[in-house]
């Protein structure tokens, strides 16, 4: 990285520099009174952040000027959103206080910038956390004001393109945080080009050589690609041409995030990656011509090319995914040999793909955007407020429902009378009959799906007329949770759960009080305390329900108050005392403050143990995070696995960095998975190498052959990634290897 060397009279033609190409992408969007705001934002911004400078050693306001440059260039949104881009951290980080911005800016900017600023000094438990708290806050605001969130995406992709100054351990916080929550945000509001960008750069840091190698793919097969789209394109331009038809050509390339990720997925290897890029067809149309133009260009590219599948032709022109993008896709096969994904879409169509809610409201008051979708970011962030209305539902649980709400995959599904309801990928019936009514869905039996008669839990399917059917007896319990996938229906069975208990607790107080009576016994705390910690029930709800139900008897009761050396009281009270009166998060801090800045992954430490996580098993050589689980217990993660990438997200103040020790020479159980054709003699030449050129040890090894493929899996203890990658590579020179891969996590 590039050192920094501070110039005063250079740094204030660059501050003047930046400015001006701002105000140059506004001039035509504002008029003279709205350039005075931004002016007036502009001002208070620089005097605010005057003797301040990021890690990188640059003056502070380059990045609420570079905030706003991509608010205004990247999302196109105007003078109110620049204002708040330009003082999005003053009153974060400087003395300005949010009545300043108020007084100075009015109350709309100074609500969008309080949406926008971090809460600190939050005292918290240990079940909780403050990134789920200022996450938490963000959403609230941007219930309200949609644009909190889009000038908080365009902050994120600033620090991400800057993030190469951050430590180590920042890197890997920011970067979890990124994937995990603001790329499917992006997604959810149609921000693609934005989300692709985000997704790389968190990739970048959590998986580098991963991100790397396919990076270096593309660069290698670069020319060739270019090669292919200008072969593949010539013969549909011509016929364009000769039917009158105007549309823009270009090749796009997945972001090497999404290249990766389907790599995961289908287990394969980059080359065997068919749509690594994609041919985009867009043309200007009205809006009625729009859909027909589509079909146009559909029938031009199926008539020239082969067709891979009919269910690879994906139709999102009647059927528009939840944040308004609408094209015509669908895979075809070159004259190269190599399957080629097309899309097809408008101008209009277009922008609303590249720039997403921004472009969407702006066709929308042009009188441009089908009614069938219209209101579907409105219905979004109306879920998103009865999540943060519950009552009970902490930060924490607000975040993992939000990430429930932010998966694109729906499933449309109709009513008996022909009305559509869109649910989430994976909703079932009982899913389905909260999202028509509470009533219903609380009373819901199971239902009849095209007539045929189904359990509550059965998993609807695109196209599936559903009728519930109830019964006044019905009461939701805790195992509906297992069943349902939408974030209404969680609720709904949340809410009337803890109104049943309610219920069950008035009734279990009245039983208790009336055998207290009966005793002659004071109904107290004290009393009440003795016979809860002689059933060793420590919640109260569930305490109060096994009174209601009668399974306290008056005898029992009037033994328990007689036995005054009641011990079970005092483990009951002392188990109480020990669980409130610490956090874990205290235990933490004290702990971290004696530990160096890295922890040495080694037998060594006699303060901390450390334990290999199993979702992704890391050996050394693997870039490694560390992850306080208690006091003097640290799970080591890969970066690049997703349990540590959502824990950094949530708790990123218990990351640790952690390194091997290079001297270390213990022997780790990693494994590989191979896949091929088989022949005689695969397994002993397996053995082998393995054992006799390797000269590891194998713990187990599976393989099975059906019609003439084999796949195969082995668990053995190895040193380090090195001596993995080189085994694998012995591996795959045997004849009939067709796949071979490093067992650790799969990518959903």
């Amino acid at each position: 990285m590039e050192i920094y060397i501070p110039n005063a009279e250079l740094e204030k033609k660059t501050i003047l520099k930046k400015y001006k190409e701002l105000l140059l992408l506004l001039y035509d969007k504002t008029n003279a009174t709205q350039r005075e705001q931004i002016h007036k934002a502009m001002a208070l911004a620089a005097k605010a952040h005057k003797d301040m400078r990021r890690k990188s050693g640059e003056p502070y306001i380059y990045h609420p000027l570079a905030v706003a440059k991509i608010v205004v260039q990247e999302i196109n949104l105007g003078t109110t959103s620049v204002v708040c881009a330009l003082l999005h951290d003053v009153v974060e980080d400087t003395e300005y206080t949010l009545e300043d911005i108020r007084d100075m800016f009015g109350d709309k900017v100074a609500k969008i910038t309080d949406g926008l600023t971090k809460i600190e000094n939050l005292a918290i438990s240990s079940d909780e956390s403050i990134q789920a708290e200022n996450f938490r806050k963000i959403f609230l605001s941007m219930s309200e004001d949609i644009r909190v969130i889009l000038i908080k995406l365009a902050d994120r992709l600033h620090n991400m393109r800057t993030l190469e100054s951050m430590p180590t351990e920042k890197q890997w916080k920011i970067s979890s945080e990124t994937s995990f929550f603001y790329v499917p945000i992006a997604h959810r509001l149609g921000l693609y080009k934005i989300k692709s960008e985000l997704e790389d750069y968190a990739m970048s840091y959590t998986d580098p050589i991963n991100y790397r190698l396919i990076a270096n793919k593309l660069k290698d097969t670069e020319k060739t690609r270019e090669t292919m789209i200008k072969d593949f394109v010539a013969p549909i331009k011509q016929q364009l041409e000769a039917e009158h038809i105007e549309a823009e050509v270009s090749g796009r390339t997945k972001s090497i995030s999404s290249i990766f990720a389907k790599m995961q997925r289908q287990k394969v290897n980059f080359e065997d990656v068919y749509d690594v890029f994609a041919v985009r067809f867009v043309f200007e149309a009205e809006p009625e011509d729009e859909i027909k133009r589509c079909w146009d260009i559909y029938r031009i590219v199926s008539n020239i090319y082969p067709h891979n599948k009919p269910d690879r032709v994906r139709d999102f022109l009647t059927n528009p995914k939840p944040n308004g993008y609408q094209a015509l896709h669908t895979t075809v096969m070159s004259r190269s040999g190599k399957w080629i994904e097309v899309q097809i879409r408008s101008k209009r169509m277009d922008e609303i793909a590249e720039r997403g809610l921004a472009a969407h409201y702006k066709y929308k008051e042009a009188g441009r955007t089908p009614e069938e979708y219209d209101n579907r970011v409105e219905d979004w962030l109306a879920k998103i407020r009865t999540v943060l209305t519950s009552e009970d539902s902490s930060a924490l649980d607000f975040l993992n429902e939000l990430k429930l709400n932010l998966d694109l995959k729906e499933v449309y599904v109709f009513t008996p009378k022909g009305d559509m309801r869109v649910l989430k990928a994976g909703a079932t019936v009982l899913d389905f009959a909260y999202d028509l009514h509470t009533n219903l869905g609380n009373k819901c039996l199971g239902g009849k799906v095209n007539s045929n008669i189904v359990p509550r839990n059965y998993v609807l399917k695109n196209g599936d007329q559903v009728e519930i059917i109830t019964s006044k007896n019905q009461k939701p319990t805790f195992e509906w949770f297992d069943f349902v996938k939408t974030t209404r229906a969680r609720e709904c069975i949340k809410e009337a759960i803890k109104l049943e208990q309610k219920k069950y607790s008035e009734e279990g107080m009245k039983i208790l009080k009336d055998i207290f009576n009966e005793l002659h016994m004071d109904f107290n705390p004290q009393n009440i305390g003795k016979v809860q910690s002689a059933t060793k029930i420590l919640s109260p709800i569930e305490f109060w329900n096994y009174v209601a139900e009668k399974k306290l008897t008056k005898s029992k009761v009037a033994h328990i108050l007689s036995n005054t050396k009641n011990k079970d009281l005092e483990s009951f009270q002392k188990a109480v005392t020990d669980r409130n009166e610490r956090s874990l998060e205290s235990l933490i801090d004290e702990e971290l403050e004696k530990n160096p800045e890295i922890f040495m992954l080694d037998e060594s430490s006699s303060n901390f143990k450390y334990v290999i996580a199993q979702c992704c098993k890391p050996i050394p050589g693997d870039q490694v995070v560390g992850f306080q689980k208690s006091s003097d217990i640290i799970e080591v993660h890969r970066t690049n696995c997703p349990e540590a990438i959502e824990q950094m997200s949530k708790f990123g103040n218990r990351i640790i960095k952690a390194k091997w020790r290079k001297e270390q020479e213990i022997a780790f159980l990693s494994g590989i998975r191979m896949e091929g054709f088989d022949k005689r003699g695969m397994i002993k030449e397996i053995i082998d190498i393995i054992t006799s050129q390797h000269n590891l040890n194998i713990r187990s090894l599976n393989i099975a052959t059906k019609n003439g493929v084999f796949t195969g899996e082995v668990m053995l203890y190895i040193e380090n990634v090195k001596a993995l990658n080189g085994l694998i590579e012995q591996l795959r020179k045997i004849d009939n290897i067709e796949k071979i891969e490093r067992i650790g996590f799969d990518i959903a």
